[in-house]
């Protein structure tokens, strides 16, 4: 394995588990988010939960190669599954996050039976055709879920017994963090693993991993599995902290829109699914009040930019500006 990654250009994995100064710097402007931007809690909350979102899906798609457009199947059972508990007695929101974990991952593990059968193409449809499954059976089962008028009368409990969640969003917003942080924790420490490094080899050369021994199908079933489970804890996030499950929570255009979001950050990198997460959804909420009638121009020619000139993404730039300084840096 360390001679398959040292062939694919991969740093090794004892020196990239290490936590860099600037990842440290990373996790510390959400907090000083918190404090420049009181009256924003709410904003901050929901690009913790997309990030973490977003996260998911790079962790199949980025690491592994798996293209999906129906993701928001995985958020939408999460948040439905949290939301129901909650309506019905069972508002403790760490048992939420569990069951919603449990029941995606579930899905996406027979799910994944079907999606590694095929090619690109093949994946697209059945993982688009799953979520469209679900977004109809939701919408027809009205006295269950609420329909068109959503999933209502979901009463969370205080957070660890003390710390109730509040109008200003003060506590679904470090609730959120915390659960981003400690998700990401935990996907960075798989992906720098020799699991993760098997998975970069099948995504550079699938053909070549079955002849050094590794299990391609049960990899790639596993981080399917995995990534369901982040997007289920993503959507019961979202469920617990609005209180409220909408319809479009299985609707393609969310799965549309997180798959931009990982091009613009840049897949394959984690911190390019954050970094892409907060890109667009300020880029959204300014442009929307800057120019509520064609913010969406604005908004697609910012992206158009980017990508024409950060081909990788918003962290493939950062990672080739930091380069040059480097190197401009060892030459003096």
């Amino acid at each position: 394995m360390t001679t398959l990654a040292l062939q694919a250009g991969l740093a090794p994995v004892r020196r990239a588990d290490h936590w860099r100064p600037a990842e440290l710097v990373f996790w510390l402007l959400p907090v000083a988010a918190y404090f420049i931007f009181p009256d924003n809690l709410v904003l901050l909350t929901q690009i913790a939960i997309t990030a973490l979102f977003c996260l998911s899906l790079d962790l199949i798609l980025g690491y592994a190669g798996i293209v999906s457009l129906g993701h928001a199947a995985f958020f939408g059972l999460g948040a439905y599954a949290a939301g129901l508990l909650a309506a019905h007695g069972f508002g403790d929101p760490l048992l939420g996050l569990g069951v919603a974990a449990v029941v995606a991952a579930a899905l996406g593990f027979v799910t994944s039976l079907l999606v590694l059968r095929g090619a690109d193409l093949t994946r697209l449809m059945v993982t688009l055709g799953v979520a469209m499954m679900l977004y109809e059976l939701a919408n027809k089962l009205t006295p269950i879920t609420g329909g068109v008028d959503g999933l209502q009368g979901i009463e969370v409990l205080p957070l660890l017994g003390p710390f109730e969640f509040d109008l200003y969003g003060k506590t679904a917003f470090w609730y959120a963090l915390a659960v981003l942080f400690v998700l990401f924790w935990v996907a960075r420490r798989i992906v720098h693993s020799p699991f993760g490094l098997s998975l970069k080899g099948i995504r550079l050369n699938v053909g070549r991993m079955p002849a050094l021994g590794t299990p391609v199908n049960a990899r790639l079933a596993a981080v399917y599995t995995l990534g369901a489970a982040y997007a289920g804890i993503a959507g019961a996030l979202l469920a617990q902290t609005t209180q409220f499950v909408a319809l479009d929570v299985l609707s393609f255009n969310r799965s549309a829109e997180l798959l931009l979001i990982l091009v613009l950050g840049g897949s394959g990198s984690l911190y390019g699914a954050l970094i892409g997460t907060i890109v667009f959804m300020s880029a959204h909420h300014l442009l929307s009040e800057l120019n509520p009638q064609y913010w969406q121009f604005w908004l697609g020619a910012l992206l158009v930019v980017i990508v024409l000139f950060a081909r990788d993404g918003v962290m493939g730039g950062l990672r080739r500006i930091g380069a040059r300084f480097g190197a401009n840096g060892g030459t003096k």
